[in-house]
């Protein structure tokens, strides 16, 4: 391998979280369909005038481009695969989700399925707003299945609203279980958003 590190093209993914990294650019966590969650740096991203600045958008569809060897990797290029907008809770919901991968994930550990299972949970998001309760718990179940903490129980109907409940307590448990100790900032501001 040359020192310049891999190359990867248009590869699918979202981003999943932002940091500022001097003064103009970002770091960003990615996770995309063929590469896992990776950590890429967006040079000058912050700039007002960089074409980088209106594509890198959470929950929306990305195609990435990227170079390098590190750990962290530098971002060439970022396209918009398409549009989701989501809307009021809905953005919690997804704020979750994202929460979760950056959490549950080792970095470039390919998940395609999972991958499928997000983008599916926030295209259900975007068109049914905070009432796709089942998306979110398909994506919980595949999210334990594909990284080893999975249930010992047969794949419930997700769309059942009578399951729902025993459902996402049983996920939610599983979950704490594995989140010992590090309680998830979606979780409680959703606990908070609940007593308005």
């Amino acid at each position: 391998m040359s020192s310049r590190g891999a190359r990867v093209h248009e590869a699918a993914g979202y981003l999943l979280h932002t940091a500022p990294w001097r003064e103009t650019s970002l770091i960003l966590q990615a996770f995309t369909r063929d590469h896992g969650c990776v950590a890429l740096v967006a040079k000058g991203a912050k700039r007002p005038y960089s074409v980088l600045r209106p594509v890198l958008s959470m929950f929306q569809p990305l195609d990435l481009s990227w170079s390098g060897a590190g750990e962290v990797k530098t971002l060439t290029r970022a396209e918009c695969a398409g549009v989701r907008p989501l809307a009021g809770r809905a953005h919690m919901s997804a704020w979750y989700m994202n929460e979760l991968l950056l959490r549950l994930l080792p970095r470039e550990d390919p998940h395609p399925v999972l991958y499928g299972a997000y983008d599916t949970a926030l295209d259900l998001l975007a068109r049914q707003g905070s009432s796709a309760a089942g998306a979110l718990r398909r994506f919980e179940w595949i999210l334990l299945q594909e990284t080893g903490y999975g249930i010992d129980a047969p794949e419930p109907d997700f769309e059942d609203a009578r399951s729902e409940p025993r459902l996402r307590s049983m996920l939610r448990e599983r979950l704490d279980e594995l989140l010992a100790g590090r309680p998830l900032r979606t979780r409680k501001v959703l606990m908070e958003l609940q007593r308005y």
